[in-house]
């Protein structure tokens, strides 16, 4: 991998993977950044090749998430995937659906979503997190068998944990521009009252 900085990241060391690092990654998963009573757990689709292959959530470059979240309040500054288990600090954490990682989410079968959204359940009824806020609604939809679900709050819960419908950060959603996504997700910042701070 080839090392470089990110500027404005204090002492960050990023590595950039190579094609054949990339290709490789394909299948790798990603452990997941879950501790008990979050206030809010983030759950991607899946990892991309990029995150598989560097080993961090939300990595490849022109991905939006660590933008968004300080844009809307999370962090107090703008954090690299490379500081992601800064985040359960804050009382936040990430997981995914399905835990493979492939080129596209459009690669996962309608069995892979169903069966990933079992195993999501199972965790956050351990985990019991105040908010779950899944990044995705196409994948949401088909995961949780919900055809007609929008953006934004749900009515049901897993256990007590509330459930919310964010847009996918990806750089390649362009319905959402980083304003837009910021104002959703602060929402669900404000709504996530019932967390404590962990760490």
């Amino acid at each position: 991998m080839k090392k470089k900085r990110t500027a404005g990241l204090p002492s960050v060391k990023i590595w950039k993977p190579t094609k054949e690092q990339l290709l490789a990654a394909y299948g790798k998963r990603l452990p997941d950044m879950i501790v008990p009573r979050l206030k809010v757990l983030f759950v991607g689709i899946n990892p991309g090749l990029y995150s598989g292959a560097v080993g961090h959530h939300f990595a490849r470059p022109g991905n939006r998430f660590w933008p968004v979240l300080h844009k809307a309040g999370f962090t107090e500054r703008q954090f690299s995937p490379f500081e992601e288990r800064k985040l359960l600090k804050h009382g936040y954490g990430i997981t995914n659906i399905v835990n493979q990682a492939t080129a596209a989410a459009s690669e996962l079968s309608r069995v892979e979503l169903e069966k990933g959204c079992r195993r999501l359940k199972a965790k956050v009824r351990r985990y019991r997190p105040c908010v779950v806020a899944v990044l995705g609604l196409q994948a949401f939809r088909i995961a949780f068998g919900q055809p007609k679900a929008r953006f934004g709050p749900r009515e049901e819960r897993i256990g007590q944990s509330r459930l919310w419908v964010l847009p996918n950060p990806s750089g390649l959603n362009a319905s959402y521009q980083l304003p837009a996504l910021s104002r959703l997700f602060r929402k669900v910042r404000k709504s996530a009252t019932c967390g404590k701070k962990t760490g």
